[in-house]
Parts: structure tokens; C-alpha cells; sequence
């Protein structure tokens, strides 16, 4: 059977190229078509964030940045929010780093060098905005420790959940 499909094929080509043999060129009527091509693109963002080591304290006011590394599509707009961590009684206002002894120590977390706009969670409020380029895109976050708390001894830790909205 596969050899009569073979067969068949032969013989229909056979008779075009007879039809065909004896026309003229310029009887041939041009003819023109299109390949239809498609993509789609998704939307997708990532985000990887960094430690912020705000070092020894003493009663004194402590500054230090941290970084976001953000990643969208281009043409995503994007909101990131900072809840308000781990520390019992945390806010995204006032965070509290928890102690190995069992104390706290408040710090706040801003989105401007000038550490006066909180970086919250409520979106279009006090989290940061951006629009993806499809390249990294590294947002700093600003910290600070306030002067005038007498925590105890030990080491402190928090852990603050980034949200990525788009």
C-alpha cells in the first residue's frame, strides 16, 4: 500500500509537469502569500533582597542601606512592599529586631536617603513603584537604628518579607 501512495504521487507530479511543459512563460500568473508568525511574552518579575548589617550599637543612631534587586519584563510596572518583620509587636512603622536574650531593639526601614518616607506595604502609599526594563534594576533600602534605646547584650536579627506586586 505505501507503494501505490508512492506511485500515485509520481504520476500526479508527472501530469503537472506535462500540463505545464508546454505553456508559455508568460501565461504563469504570479502569486504571493504569507507565513503567519506569533509570540507571546509573559509577564514575570524576581526579587532578591539583601542583608542590611547595621553593625554594633551603643545608644547612638545607626544608619545603613541594604539593596532590592528587581527584574520585570519590560514594560511591567511593579510595587514592592516591606511588612514588618519578625519582631514581636513589629509595625512596618517601628521594626523591632529580636535579641538572643530575648530583648528588642526598634528600627525603621525607609524607601529616600533622607530616612522620611517609610517603606510599608500598603500599596500606593509607602511602598516603591517602578517599571521593568528587563534588566536588574537595584532599589536601596535605607535603615536606621534611633538613638536612645538601652536593649540588652546579644545578637540581633529580623526578617522582613519583600512583596512583589505587578
Amino acid at each position: 500500500m505505501f507503494f501505490v501512495r508512492k506511485h500515485r504521487i509520481f504520476c500526479a507530479a508527472a501530469a503537472i509537469a506535462i500540463a505545464t511543459a508546454g505553456m508559455p512563460m508568460a501565461a504563469h500568473a504570479n502569486s504571493t502569500s504569507g507565513v503567519n508568525s506569533s509570540a507571546a511574552v509573559l509577564a514575570t518579575c524576581t526579587i532578591v533582597g539583601s542583608a542590611i548589617a547595621f553593625g554594633t550599637y551603643s545608644s547612638t543612631q545607626v544608619d545603613q542601606t541594604g539593596t532590592i534587586a528587581v527584574v520585570c519584563t519590560n514594560g511591567i510596572s511593579y510595587s514592592i512592599g516591606l511588612d514588618a518583620g519578625a519582631g514581636t509587636g513589629a509595625t512596618t512603622a517601628v521594626r523591632k529586631l529580636t535579641g538572643s536574650s530575648g530583648g528588642t531593639l526598634n528600627y525603621t526601614l525607609y524607601r529616600d536617603a533622607a530616612r522620611t518616607s517609610n517603606w510599608g506595604s500598603t500599596i500606593g502609599t509607602d511602598t516603591q513603584s517602578g517599571n521593568g526594563n528587563g534588566i536588574v534594576q537595584n532599589l536601596t533600602v535605607y535603615g536606621r537604628i534611633p538613638s536612645g534605646q538601652t536593649p540588652q547584650t546579644g545578637s540581633y536579627t529580623d526578617t522582613v518579607t519583600i512583596t512583589l506586586t505587578y
